[in-house]
């Protein structure tokens, strides 16, 4: 099969049958698209002609590439050739994979980064709410805290998943609902931005059900939420850096040094497995490392 139709079946598989995210699925298509071509440039435009020498001399020259990329880069890239080849010789379309002995490299373990609670409530406390777009602001970065959510979960919310009881519904990866609690703070600020601002907001533009807008009434999108956490970082002088998962860090984090079970902050911030809300305990095993280390007249 051509290398170019090839990649379309494979994109049609995840995104019909395993209904992965669209955020997922450009990513595999960035990633085989510049492959494709690499091959096509090396005589190989059908898939029975990929050999393992040409996969890893693909791979060789993506990592010399100028500049040089990062190795979760190196290793998505790796991951989605990996893939397609394992779905052509899953379905039968080729009847040897090039990537069978191509092993992804081990990444090092980087902890996520979190804020300190102290550096939260300065964070929550920094746009204006005597301004309509400040309480929007505040009700965004309100709901990132209480819930976990990701900033692109968070700006696909329709008005009807916040309700008016305690809790949210989030659409994460793959199209997977969950339900999160929704604490005060974050309920009156929701309430003020329903109340006060979406109205307004929402008679400039079209009509959309999503519950946060622009100033022109269209659905926010992630790039503007993340301006919102960048200017409120800004204000609030915060020396660390913030990006738009340190409020989804901070809420794991926080909620494990204040007693949580692993498998219920695992359930709230909708990972696959456990294994991946693990490294969070890690943070707080260093927090009360540190603690050791300067209280204990024994440490050392």
């Amino acid at each position: 099969m051509r290398l170019d139709r090839a990649v379309d079946a494979f994109l049609r598989h995840i995104t019909v049958e395993r209904g992965l995210s669209q955020n997922t699925i450009a990513a595999y298509r960035r990633d085989l698209g510049g492959y494709i071509e690499w091959m096509r440039q090396h005589g190989a435009e059908d898939s029975q002609a990929v050999t393992a020498a040409l996969v890893a001399e693909f791979i060789a020259a993506r990592g010399a590439a100028v500049p040089r990329p990062a190795a979760s880069s190196l290793a998505r890239l790796q991951s989605s050739v990996r893939s397609l080849h394992r779905f052509l010789t899953r379905e039968g379309i080729d009847t040897a994979d090039p990537t069978g002995r191509m092993h992804p490299p081990k990444l090092p373990q980087r902890l996520p980064k979190a804020l300190t609670v102290d550096q939260v409530e300065r964070l929550l406390a920094a746009p204006d709410p005597n301004e309509p777009i400040g309480l929007r602001d505040r009700a965004l970065l309100e709901l990132l805290y209480a819930t976990g959510a990701r900033v692109s979960e968070a700006v696909q919310l329709d008005v009807d998943d916040v309700g008016h009881g305690d809790v949210l519904r989030v659409r994460g990866k793959g199209s997977k609902e969950r339900v999160v609690p929704i604490g005060e703070y974050a309920r009156d600020a929701l309430d003020a931005y329903l109340t006060r601002v979406r109205p307004a907001l929402a008679a400039r533009g079209r009509a959309t059900p999503r519950l946060f807008l622009g100033v022109r009434g269209a659905p926010l999108s992630r790039q503007s939420a993340w301006l919102v956490i960048r200017q409120a970082a800004e204000r609030a002088q915060l020396s660390a850096h913030v990006s738009p998962h340190t409020l989804r860090h901070s809420f794991a984090t926080h909620l494990l040094q204040g007693g949580a079970d692993v498998r219920v902050v695992q359930e709230l911030l909708g990972h696959a497995s456990v294994a991946t809300t693990q490294i969070y305990t890690h943070v707080s095993v260093d927090a009360l490392r540190d603690v050791y280390a300067t209280s204990h007249p024994r440490a050392r």
